[in-house]
């Protein structure tokens, strides 16, 4: 096969296992699922409902120590392969409209979320890295989620290179990273050669990318998907495999046009799409250098890779 396969993870164990299937590094681990357990989720709450800069601060500096002891863990699981790892995107929609407040929305209007975050990666890092009994290589790429304009990008990743750059210099150490996107609106894919100018890579985000292109949300689809089926409008659930006529040509506008600015412009897919066949067989065609899917489609994934090399 060509296309690498990866997978989305948010834990060691999950990691492990998904190694264990033969997986060459994580895709997409999603920060806002490090939050759920008990001894942090609290601190969490305390972070979203803070009235203002000071009550968020004092929340997210209890919650550092947390994400931290997380990344080293996935750091160490994977063992010096890439772990992409996407910056906060909590589920906030279960109480406000899906497409509000969140993504990189989040951290821009409040930095001080994602210089938490990105510290505790780079910490984590540099705490791998300078280990006595057992230093590893560690290769992090930070995902910011949900953009459609550059400038968007352009002001999360000065805090990214900001927060790294403190970090590395007070451990008198170097940490190789690099910085990307989520390809998940519309947008993002039309202006995909203005974004590729500050993006080292594109993680196609097929989900969101799916609801936002098709107008259309995965938790109430339910109640007209049974009849679109059968007048044959859907051929297939646009959640479970690619629609490639409608989304898919989005995929292959964005990823010709951000080759344009940038060459060497890293490809890739964290949506429910990258475990299936006929997904995967698209991405193949489309170039993309590798899939991200759940542990357990690991093997699904390497298959119909195979396979579609072969084809």
């Amino acid at each position: 096969r060509k296309l690498r396969i990866r997978t989305n993870a948010d834990t060691p164990a999950m990691a492990e296992t998904a190694v264990a299937y033969g997986a060459e590094g994580i895709g997409l681990c999603r920060t806002e699922h490090m939050f759920f357990e008990g001894d942090r989720i609290d601190f969490m709450r305390q972070m979203i409902l803070a009235v203002d800069q000071v009550q968020r601060k004092a929340a997210l500096k209890k919650l550092l120590p947390f994400q931290r002891k997380d990344f080293v863990g996935l750091f160490k699981a994977m063992a010096g392969r890439p772990v992409t790892i996407r910056l906060l995107d909590p589920p906030l929609h279960e109480e406000n409209p899906m497409l509000g407040c969140r993504g990189c929305r989040l951290g821009i209007l409040y930095p001080e979320i994602t210089e938490m975050q990105v510290r505790a990666v780079f910490e984590a890092a540099a705490s791998v890295m300078t280990a006595k009994k057992s230093p590893m290589k560690v290769n992090p790429e930070i995902m910011i989620p949900l953009v459609g304009f550059k400038a968007e990008l352009a002001d999360q990743l000065a805090i990214v290179h900001r927060v790294a750059a403190e970090v590395m210099e007070k451990n008198q150490i170097k940490i190789d990273y690099i910085v990307g996107t989520m390809i998940e609106v519309p947008r993002a894919a039309i202006t995909a050669e203005q974004i590729a100018e500050e993006a080292q890579f594109f993680s196609f985000g097929t989900n969101d990318l799916t609801q936002t292109t098709l107008g259309l949300s995965r938790d109430d689809m339910g109640l007209f998907y049974d009849e679109y089926q059968r007048k044959e409008i859907y051929n297939k659930n646009p959640f479970a495999s690619l629609d490639q006529s409608g989304v898919g040509k989005l995929m292959e506008f964005a990823v010709e046009n951000g080759r344009k600015a940038r060459k060497d412009l890293k490809l890739g897919i964290c949506g429910e799409h990258a475990g299936d066949p006929d997904s995967i067989d698209f991405c193949h065609r489309l170039g993309l250098h590798y899939v991200s899917c759940s542990p357990p489609r690991v093997p699904i994934a390497r298959l119909a890779a195979a396979q579609a090399a072969l084809r």
